[in-house]
């Protein structure tokens, strides 16, 4: 079988890509513009994909595909329902990243609490070795004993993301998305939960029901001294209304991974303040989150070969 791996980048460089070689026949590409994509897939019979899009014209063009491995858990990038009506077989991994997400999460947090930035920052432009005491205490430095995380998007990361929370003795809110049912009683009404939470942070997926999940009207109920945080997608939090919010001090600061586009356009106010930590869309990429990655697509390819594509197929 021919394999066709478009966006190799996003895997980074420090993995053994060769081993997919043992399921077929391997090309490679750093990345894959749009215009590009056509021409490299055409002959292939699985194509493996990060971020590059694979809609109807694509699917058109490539007459021997039959599988899609998708390198990631979100499967945005691919038409599903084009894929399922030619007999496609989509496949994405789940689970890799819970791990890295939830202590990248941990960490913005400990970051904005502890003001870790600003401090380190102190002492790197010379400031500390200015002062005329032994310390500094110009940034405020918050303890996450008894603070009230709230949480929307309760899954695995969600879920790990308490248990680490927990460990500092905070006090976990679980939050109901808005127009959804749920049977459990230990979830909180979304207004309750952005009304009194220290902590706000988000794991639910990118969806036409949490587009804007987080915009003018909910930063305004917030706390003034509460944070925010996003490791899942951009889009869910209204960028435009984060910037009045964080440069009105209707919240005191954020922390951010992902953004709407991506990378993020060099001039995005966002960039201009100095209440906001944000990061390249890292969260997931620990060592040994790519490395569960790398398995997973290879299982994928295995179980597609074994004639088990229903079990692996993307519902």
């Amino acid at each position: 079988m021919k394999i066709v791996l478009l966006d190799t980048a996003t895997l980074g460089s420090d993995l053994n890509l060769s081993i997919i070689e043992n399921e077929g026949k391997l090309t490679t590409y750093q990345t894959t513009k749009a215009e590009e994509t056509i021409d490299r897939i055409k002959n292939a019979d699985i194509i493996i994909t990060n971020k590059v899009i694979i809609g109807e014209k694509e699917m058109e063009s490539a007459k021997n595909l039959k599988l899609i491995c998708v390198a990631a858990t979100g499967t945005n990038n691919i038409d599903i329902a084009e894929a399922k009506k030619r007999n496609i077989v989509v496949a994405n991994v789940k689970g890799y990243s819970t791990e890295a997400v939830a202590q990248h999460t941990i960490s913005m947090i400990l970051a904005l609490q502890n003001s870790l930035i600003e401090f380190a920052n102190e002492s790197k432009s010379g400031n500390w070795s200015k002062s005329p005491i032994f310390t500094m205490l110009n940034h405020p430095f918050y303890e996450l004993k008894d603070k009230k995380l709230g949480i929307i998007g309760y899954g695995t990361i969600g879920k790990r993301v308490a248990e680490m929370a927990k460990v500092f003795g905070m006090k976990i809110l679980i939050g109901k998305r808005k127009g959804v049912n749920y049977t459990d009683e230990e979830r909180v009404d979304f207004d309750v939960l952005i009304k009194e939470s220290d902590v706000i942070t988000v794991h639910t997926p990118l969806s036409e029901n949490t587009r804007n999940l987080f915009a003018a009207n909910e930063f305004k109920q917030m706390k003034s001294s509460a944070v925010i945080i996003n490791t899942a997608r951009g889009g869910i939090i209204n960028e435009a209304d984060l910037y009045s919010a964080l440069k009105n001090k209707d919240i005191r600061a954020a922390a951010i991974d992902v953004t709407e586009k991506e990378p993020i356009p060099a001039d995005h106010p966002l960039l201009t303040l100095g209440n906001i930590i944000i990061t390249p869309h890292i969260a997931w990429t620990s060592v040994e989150s790519r490395k569960k990655l790398l398995e997973g697509i290879i299982y994928n390819i295995q179980m597609f070969k074994e004639g088990k594509g229903s079990d692996i197929m993307v519902s």
